[in-house]
């Protein structure tokens, strides 16, 4: 049976993830990195992105964000394994993304892969990277009106 600090701390860390998802598709880059330790790394790799710390990885994330008119990141199945003040977690990821003036989306499915420590402010990410399980880009046909 879980102890209530257990409990606790699943449900932080579980909420930890919906912020990260908020933070990246409302584009919030304050909160963003409020979400990570000072010295954490991550590494978007997977999808050809960058790997470095959180200031390095969110001057990326401004420069392409603009290329999607539209993202959403649906974040579910979040595997907590805790050790007292540090954690580890795997959280699937579903992530349609709408490309800037186009009718084209983009789709990730891809598994957080995280280190999480305890900290006087909440739990934050101290290592974050990507699992890839697919990605696929969908291109609406155009409708034939003579048929």
């Amino acid at each position: 049976m879980l102890t209530l600090q257990e409990i606790s701390d699943r449900l932080e860390i579980q909420d930890l993830m919906v912020r990260y998802a908020h933070a990246v598709d409302t584009r919030e880059w304050t909160l963003f990195k409020e979400l990570f330790t000072d010295d954490a790394v991550i590494d978007y790799s997977a999808f050809g992105g960058p790997r470095g710390s959180v200031d390095e990885v969110t001057s990326f994330l401004e420069l392409t964000m603009p290329l999607f008119s539209a993202t959403q990141h649906l974040v579910a199945n979040c595997a907590v394994t805790l050790d007292g003040d540090r954690a580890t977690a795997r959280t699937m990821c579903h992530n349609p993304m709408a490309v800037s003036d186009s009718e084209s989306v983009l789709l990730c499915g891809l598994w957080y892969v995280d280190t999480l420590v305890r900290t006087p402010d909440g739990w934050r990410l101290s290592e974050r990277s990507e699992d890839k399980a697919y990605s696929a880009v969908l291109n609406p046909q155009p409708s034939d009106e003579h048929s």
